[in-house]
């Protein structure tokens, strides 16, 4: 069957299974208008209370799309993602392509007769699969939009101290994150906030967001806003593009309140790291989870140590001094300064006495 061929099947068969569904009193489409049918696509923790919050305000969630069992931890044994784990607790049919184009899983979902579709914390996706259902598919992103579009939101927005952000609902189109916009909440960044508390308060909020919007759809109270109408300059908008590793290198180089911001902006998650010279002439890479920040004049070296040798030490940048909280060595676990001293201390093989 060819492409064309098959997805006009996948069409017919929509149809006349929403016609089936319009007219069967017993089924449960038949109060589509006010409970449209939703598939949910999630994977992380990030998802798991908006998925809540839908079932529990009797919207009927037909199935949920999740990623593939993955090995994980030192066994491998396999492990379901946090969104598989709510549905089956729920009873909610799960579904987990390894390729979203394949034509069986096309006819499967298309199966579900899905009147919308909601996406939080998924990968791409193709347009035959967000443009199946009649109400559309909107995704829950997890800045101002269209500031900070891209796949690290919460992070890259710690990183660059902001003092706001927020969660955003849109219409998925051709372009990543660039769909139009239905509803936004807004909320502070504490000064002293880390990307990782950030994460667990727009998990929450962005949960109640997703239950706004689909009851904004139903009721058609709820506009869609272009992004291009937003935007007043192509030059001012912030990306969030997705973490690597030598994203999470600290430059000490750099003033003392942006390594702090850098380093609660990568915590707890991937966590900020950098190179240490060791007594033996090679280095180890120390990750640093938690931190404060000083502002002091020295004559240190970026990067130089200064510490008492038994229960603490900081860490010299441009205009101040780090003072690592949380640290961790490779294959270690989390450690206080005193704790990581008591046996780490020789691994400085340049310092000045507190």
């Amino acid at each position: 069957m060819t492409n064309d061929k098959f997805h006009s099947s996948l069409a017919t068969r929509h149809l006349s299974l929403v016609t089936c569904h319009l007219i069967s009193p017993g089924s449960p489409g038949f109060f589509m208008q006010s409970h449209p049918r939703i598939v949910f696509f999630g994977t992380p923790d990030f998802a798991v209370p908006s998925l809540e919050r839908l079932a529990d305000a009797g919207f009927p969630v037909v199935a949920v799309v999740t990623a593939p069992d993955r090995p994980s931890g030192r066994g491998l044994k396999m492990a379901i993602s946090p969104v598989k784990a709510c549905a089956l607790a729920r009873n909610i049919p799960v579904l987990q392509p390894v390729n979203m184009k394949e034509p069986a899983f096309l006819q499967e979902l298309a199966g579900y007769v899905p009147d919308l579709q909601i996406v939080i914390a998924f990968r791409m996706m193709p347009r035959t699969v967000w443009s199946l259902p009649r109400l559309g598919t909107f995704n829950l992103h997890a800045s101002l939009l269209p500031q900070y579009r891209g796949a690290a939101p919460i992070h890259r927005a710690v990183m660059n101290g902001e003092s706001e952000t927020g969660v955003t609902t849109f219409f998925l189109n051709d372009r990543i994150d660039e769909g139009k916009i239905l509803l936004t909440e807004k909320t502070s960044i504490g000064p002293d906030e880390t990307a990782g508390e950030l994460h667990d308060r727009l998990m929450v909020i962005g949960a109640g967001l997703v239950l706004r919007t689909v009851e904004g759809i139903i009721s058609g109270g709820v506009s869609e806003v272009p992004q291009e109408e937003m935007i007043v300059s192509a030059s001012d908008l912030k990306t969030a593009p997705k973490l690597f590793r030598e994203d999470a290198r600290i430059d000490w180089t750099r003033p003392v309140g942006e390594l702090y911001n850098f380093i609660r902006g990568l915590s707890p998650h991937p966590g900020a790291y950098a190179p240490f010279t060791l007594a033996d002439g090679t280095t180890a890479d120390i990750r640093i989870l938690r931190a404060r920040a000083e502002s002091a004049a020295h004559d240190l070296v970026p990067g130089g140590v200064v510490t008492d040798g038994k229960e603490v030490f900081k860490v010299a940048g441009k205009g101040g001094f780090i003072h690592p909280e949380v640290v961790q060595m490779p294959g270690r676990k989390a450690m206080s300064p005193a704790d990581f001293l008591r046996g780490y201390a020789r691994l400085f093989s340049e310092t000045r006495d507190i």
